[in-house]
């Protein structure tokens, strides 16, 4: 399961929570009519955790599957769209309200794509130690949440020093040239810092990027 953010085929119009666009739910009820008892399947949309997009961002992660209809746990919200059943567990209705079900923008990526509006807050999840230094949590930082996130593109950030209330950083791997480590430092890593050590105002990216295998600034 990908996520597209450009505009797809038009959503069948309902209130419920994700929508379906009639190409989806065309490859939906495809795969339903494969199943021996597909007449008692619907399709079970989860969010699976966040991970780190294309873009450099965090998103979404989701599960598709189909599930029994007469067999849901006692949180799951089953309704009808698009001529098929969706099945949204409790835990995951906030965070998909409002989303789409869509076909790939381009014909020839195949499957199927979840638009959604939604983004992760990677705010609750993160817990500092108030009583470390600015360095000792902003170290912690990198550390336990943003480079996980950046190891699965092969890239990383070293923190480099702290001046006052600028923080220099060493962007390697992956990000080392890469075009969209501009990206990646000041609408992610900075957007995090900003949150979680708000002594730090100023994000100093004193990267060789030129040096990379990616090289941009050539």
């Amino acid at each position: 399961m990908t996520t597209d953010s450009n505009s797809g085929s038009t959503a069948t119009a309902t209130s419920t929570i994700l929508q379906v666009t009639d190409d989806a739910a065309e490859v939906v009820l495809g795969a339903l009519a494969e199943e021996a008892d597909g007449a008692a399947l619907g399709l079970r949309v989860a969010i699976s955790g966040t991970e780190m997009a294309p873009s450099m961002t965090f998103e979404f992660g989701y599960d598709l599957s189909l599930h029994e209809i007469g067999n849901l746990d006692g949180d799951d919200v089953a309704y009808e769209a698009a001529g098929l059943t969706v099945i949204i567990p409790g835990d995951s209705v906030e965070n998909l309200t409002g989303a789409t079900l869509d076909v790939p923008s381009n014909p020839l990526q195949g499957g199927l794509v979840i638009r959604n509006p939604n983004r992760p807050d990677m705010v609750d999840r993160i817990d500092l130690s108030e009583s470390d230094s600015v360095v000792e949590r902003l170290q912690s930082l990198l550390n336990n949440h943003v480079n996980p996130s950046l190891a699965a593109h092969g890239g990383y950030v070293e923190l480099v020093k702290v001046e006052d209330s600028k923080a220099f950083l060493l962007m390697g791997g992956g990000c080392q040239g890469c075009t969209m480590s501009a990206a990646t430092l000041h609408q992610g890593v900075a957007a995090i810092i900003s949150q979680h050590v708000p002594e730090i105002i100023d994000v100093i990216d004193v990267t060789d990027h030129a040096a990379g295998e990616n090289p941009f600034y050539q």
